[in-house]
């Protein structure tokens, strides 16, 4: 049993222009207290054949994780066209969001976006230059693909102190598994930038 688990996932000011910053509005229980933060991270996928394409938008630690229901925004910078090819900036692609407990990632939220300019006259005659102000991201909210993986959220009990099992165990995978609505009570957790780097 998963000690914290991802009640609902919000998606603010969707459909956007592909400049405006991401927003998410994470809703998530915990039902036994943690001694670390949860890191949740929000990468974009900029190639479908090449991972190195990804991009790390934000990472972020929250804490405290103690009993409760919690809700905060995730908000971050939209990815840099300047490392994504110019044939796979229009079209669709995969916005990964996750959430790992000391290094382990026990949850991924996939949801397909689809980018395409917001005038019809480019859309059937695309300019050879991407015009990226032109250009509306649409996030698919419908049926994000949520998979699950087992990991030890209480590595300082086992005898070793190893952290297992690995997160290559998979609890769950459903492609139209819905996140539940979202429960009544919550507490607003404290982010803290997963780097130095520009982050919300």
């Amino acid at each position: 049993m998963s000690a914290v688990n991802v009640t609902n996932v919000a998606v603010l000011g969707n459909p956007s222009s592909f400049q405006s910053p991401f927003q998410f509005e994470i809703s998530y229980e915990c039902v036994a207290a943690l001694k670390e933060d949860l890191e949740w991270k929000l990468i974009y996928v900029g190639s479908a054949e090449d991972e190195t394409y990804d991009q790390l938008l934000e990472s972020v630690f929250v804490g405290p994780v103690n009993v409760g229901t919690y809700r905060f925004v995730l908000q971050a910078d939209p990815p840099d066209p300047a490392r994504i090819h110019a044939e796979d900036i229009i079209g669709v692609t995969v916005l990964l969001l996750t959430c790992s407990y000391v290094g382990q990632e026990f949850v991924r939220i996939g949801y397909y976006v689809n980018n395409d300019y917001d005038d019809e006259k480019l859309r059937e005659q695309p300019p050879q230059t991407v015009l990226i102000d032109k250009i509306r991201r649409n996030i698919l909210t419908d049926k994000p693909r949520v998979t699950k993986f087992l990991i030890n959220f209480h590595p300082e009990n086992s005898e070793t102190g190893e952290q297992a099992p690995p997160p290559g165990n998979v609890a769950e995978a459903d492609g139209n598994e819905a996140l539940p609505p979202d429960g009544n009570e919550e507490q607003v957790p404290s982010p803290k930038n997963g780097s130095d780097e520009g982050g919300s």
